[in-house]
């Protein structure tokens, strides 16, 4: 619980928020919670499938976007990585969160 409180406050440095918790934890949830919720669905129990689809991984993606884009704030690099990393982030949650 310690990364995620430091992810969400931005202390984490810009390169492991984006790849460690964006990237690979990303798309680790979502496609766990995604495989489940198509399980849950198949067996017909919708509130257990909207629970595991959204309620877990929604939560976790905003947590991330946020968690980027306070990393992107304090990276002292080239200001260009920064902006990309939460362009992408943001997209990125954005399109697993509907998914």
């Amino acid at each position: 619980m310690t990364g995620l409180r430091r992810l969400w406050r931005g202390e984490l440095p810009l390169a492991d928020a984006f790849w460690s918790w964006a990237v690979l934890g990303g798309i680790a949830l979502n496609g766990v919670t995604t495989f489940l919720f198509l399980m849950l669905i198949s067996a017909g129990r919708p509130i257990e499938a909207f629970f595991i689809g959204y309620a877990i991984s929604v939560p976790y993606n905003i947590c991330v976007a946020v968690g980027v884009w306070r990393s992107a704030e304090a990276y002292a690099g080239d200001r260009r990585w920064a902006t990309i990393a939460r362009v992408v982030t943001c997209i990125g949650m954005a399109l697993l969160s509907i998914t």
